[in-house]
């Protein structure tokens, strides 16, 4: 079945819909990042046009993936530091009317009914395709990886190495990147940190915390720690710089 590439503004999406395409998506923890709760209404409404959807030929959201232009120097020690980051040089050189020659791709959902389908590398193509119908020449993603979060006491920087018996990358995700022309090129160790109270981490996790330390937690790519003290939950999530163009 083709897909159609079209703005995700392009039509009214219902509630039933965007829910069944984001089932699998991401962990309910990720809205504990405050400080990208700071910068993602402005993003969104400045940078409308690199919100994309993939649709089948009966109108359903296969797959959505969204991004913010910057301006890079190309050098690692210049790449934003964490994914709050990201969205403030998005909305910094905006504001200063800098040339931006950068799409980072921000986020990128398939349908769980589509996996393994051949959709994550027609989302990740039209992503790329995005950038070069805005004339940005670079093309780069803070990814996450796909299984880490069955290792959380791996540190990433054993994770993203890791191969398979072929030499590919063992992480699924990391590894269509790269077999797209991606290449893994810095770590962000602090890509997003996320707070709350214990009774949030509670309800996030679906589990009792009952005393301050550190604990596994359902989609955690490293470990939860809770000082019940502060009433407060730290969790540090890494993710993994790859360039594509």
């Amino acid at each position: 079945m083709a897909l159609q590439v079209e703005l995700t503004s392009a039509r009214a999406w219902t509630d039933e819909r965007m829910n069944a395409l984001f089932a699998e998506g991401f962990p309910a923890f990720i809205t504990g990042d405050q400080e990208v709760k700071q910068h993602i209404g402005h993003v969104r409404e400045l940078f409308g046009e690199y919100n994309i959807m993939l649709v089948d030929d009966d109108g359903e959201p296969e797959a959505t993936g969204w991004g913010v232009p910057i301006s890079w120097s190309s050098e690692i020690r210049d790449l934003p530091e964490t994914f709050a980051r990201v969205l403030e040089r998005s909305l910094e050189t905006f504001d200063a009317s800098d040339v931006a020659d950068t799409f980072v791709i921000c986020g990128a959902v398939v349908s769980p009914a589509r996996k393994a389908s051949g959709v994550a590398q027609a989302l990740i193509g039209a992503l790329i395709d995005t950038a070069v119908t805005h004339g940005l020449s670079k093309v780069i993603a803070p990814v996450r990886p796909t299984l880490k979060h069955r290792y959380p006491l791996q540190s990433i920087d054993a994770y993203a190495k890791w191969v398979r018996s072929d030499g590919l990358l063992w992480d699924p995700w990391l590894r269509l990147h790269v077999r797209m022309g991606g290449e893994v090129i810095h770590l962000a160790k602090k890509a997003q940190t996320m707070n709350g109270t214990v009774a949030q981490w509670e309800e996030w996790s679906g589990m009792e915390l009952p005393e301050s330390g550190d604990y596994v937690i359902p989609g955690g790519m490293a470990l939860l720690h809770i000082d019940k003290s502060a009433n407060l939950g730290t969790y540090v999530e890494p993710n993994v710089w790859i360039r594509h163009r």
